[in-house]
């Protein structure tokens, strides 16, 4: 637990989305379950933290795929004024010459101690704004980019006034979960400017910015980072605001990029994976970036059958996440039945989602994730007749997919309508099934209950990826591209199983890779071998579980990156 000696000011902790229970849509993917782990974290160590997020009164939206796999989309409406404490005190952001009004809803995150984070959801449905102004707050990833932009206003400049008038003085640290938050930079920067003229900025005001300003960034490419034309910005944050960011050298080629503003507006800047940090140090060369890999928060996406074995043996796992470790003494029998047990309740409550029938004896492969082209899940049906040869000839396999496409992503939504194809092709020889609305009950569920946890990314675009910890908490060994946290957390034959190698990727070497591991190491092992498959298990947990989680992974941030800061 921190004391007021230790870390004596508030972290306040920036995150467009924020994934802390399924009944509260505000995520999509993996970033903002990341952002629910940490705060959670947060809590657990009695850390003061801030948690400062959008409220999404419509959410991200709810899934529905028809039998051709074709995706359509729905409001994912939830009843946040059961779930969050509204709070009176109104801030002000400004939009287009409007000072457009803000309110909070709060919610409060506890911890394994009783120690508590609040987390700010911003709200601009009020009556004093427009119909247009009110919607900002409506849906996450939502609009053209006049409208994105706009909510970035909300959550960075918003979020630090909304901060000020909850009666925050002293928050020494302002975290930015990607760069959706940099905007409160700017705001920081008019306050330290000389009667808030930005046209008066100095570097020892800038300096002092950097001072109270931290950044994560999760994206491996350029195309990624978050950028909005000069017009644009001009017309929403006027001029004096786009001269300040010209003079920060955050525009080029006439475009405003958000990763800029926030690189150069921060004293500390981290990838979210070692590799992750090599790969931003080559696409910023003049900036130091350090790199912090992600976790998981432990207990909440180890299941009950695994909770209740590790309460058994390592009852100080709550407390401190790295005595997992001690994993490793857990007789494998008892391994077997915790997961059998997690195994047999995965399939009870996908059971009434999918007409096919998934067999409890049948090694059973899961691809759940964000769907997007770069995650390849389709690269598993690159050759199909050796995949039905490799089920009838080692063993057989059942594979469960679920994800959502962006609603604007077509390549995303093809890929979910192949894989319906594929599995209507391959129906005679193996299952595979495509779960819809995929959220963080249903991801808790299958990270424990499968086999084998697949990942296919295109190499280098995985920044992190933190499902394959979850599966690992339960005992489920990973197949996966040397990508991301993977690069750390495999030991061949160990936690789990490479595809390819780290060398040149290349998608016909990485496919025969998948195939000859399947063929050759996993379905040998898991059929005739159960009790040498159990050790891989007990080692993922062992291994990766005791330290791809959030409580490290805030203790590696407060050490780096918040303390000795002043606010």
């Amino acid at each position: 637990m921190f004391t007021k000696e230790i870390l004596p000011n508030y972290v306040a902790y920036f995150s467009m989305e924020v994934g802390l229970d399924s009944s509260m849509p505000t995520y999509s993917g993996g970033l903002g379950v990341l952002a629910g782990d940490t705060l959670r974290a947060a809590a657990d160590l009695g850390l003061p933290m801030i948690g400062v997020t959008l409220l999404h009164r419509k959410g991200y939206f709810r899934q529905t795929l028809d039998a051709g796999g074709n995706q359509t989309e729905s409001p994912a409406g939830w009843n946040y004024e059961e779930v969050l404490q509204p709070m009176v005190p109104r801030a002000f952001v400004p939009i287009a010459g409007r000072a457009v009004m803000v309110r909070a809803w709060r919610y409060v995150v506890r911890g394994v101690f009783g120690h508590t984070v609040p987390v700010y959801f911003l709200d601009t449905d009020l009556k004093e704004n427009s119909p247009w102004e009110k919607s900002l707050t409506e849906a996450l990833y939502d609009g053209d980019a006049r409208h994105r932009l706009c909510q970035e206003v909300v959550l960075g400049m918003g979020g630090v006034a909304m901060l000020q008038v909850l009666g925050y003085k002293n928050v020494s640290t302002h975290h930015m979960n990607e760069g959706h938050a940099a905007f409160l930079t700017l705001a920081l920067l008019e306050r330290e400017a000389a009667r808030g003229d930005l046209a008066a900025v100095a570097e020892t005001d800038c300096e002092a910015v950097r001072q109270r300003s931290v950044f994560t960034t999760h994206t491996p490419v350029p195309a990624g980072h978050d950028q909005f034309s000069v017009a644009l910005v001009s017309e929403v944050l006027g001029a004096a605001r786009l001269a300040a960011l010209e003079k920060l050298q955050c525009i080029q080629g006439g475009m405003l990029n958000m990763t800029y503003l926030a690189l150069h507006l921060s004293r500390y800047v981290n990838g979210v994976a070692m590799r992750h940090g090599e790969i931003s140090r080559d696409l910023f060369p003049d900036h130091a970036i350090d790199a912090i890999t992600n976790g998981v928060h432990a207990q909440t996406w180890t299941a009950a059958p695994f909770r209740n074995l590790y309460d058994r043996f390592i009852p100080e796992w709550r407390r401190d996440n790295f005595y997992l470790r001690y994993a490793i003494k857990i007789p494998l029998a008892d391994v077997q039945r915790a997961h059998a047990l997690a195994k047999r309740e995965m399939l009870a409550q996908i059971a009434p989602r999918t007409k096919a029938h998934l067999a409890e004896n049948v090694l059973t492969i899961c691809f759940a994730r964000r769907a997007a082209g770069y995650k390849r899940a389709d690269l598993l049906f690159t050759d199909l007749e050796r995949l039905e040869a490799i089920a009838e000839q080692a063993g057989p396999f059942q594979v469960i997919f679920s994800g959502k496409a962006h609603p604007h992503d077509e390549a995303g939504k093809a890929m979910i309508r192949r894989i319906f194809e594929f599995s209507k092709k391959l129906k005679d020889s193996l299952r595979v099934v495509y779960l819809q609305n995929y959220d963080m009950d249903l991801a808790r569920s299958l990270c424990a209950g499968v086999d084998l946890w697949l990942n296919t990314p295109e190499r280098p675009l995985e920044a992190s990826g933190t499902s394959g910890m979850k599966a690992a908490l339960n005992g489920v060994p990973s197949l996966s591209v040397l990508d991301g946290w993977w690069v750390e957390g495999h030991v061949e034959g160990v936690t789990g199983w490479a595809i390819g190698d780290d060398g040149v990727a290349d998608l016909a070497s990485e496919a025969k890779s998948l195939y000859d591991k399947l063929e050759h190491a996993i379905l040998p092992l898991y059929y005739g071998q159960p009790d040498a498959y159990a050790e891989i298990r007990r080692s993922a947990i062992s291994l990766n579980g005791s330290f791809f989680h959030t409580q490290r992974m805030v203790l590696q941030y407060v050490r780096n990156a918040y303390l000795g800061v002043e606010p």
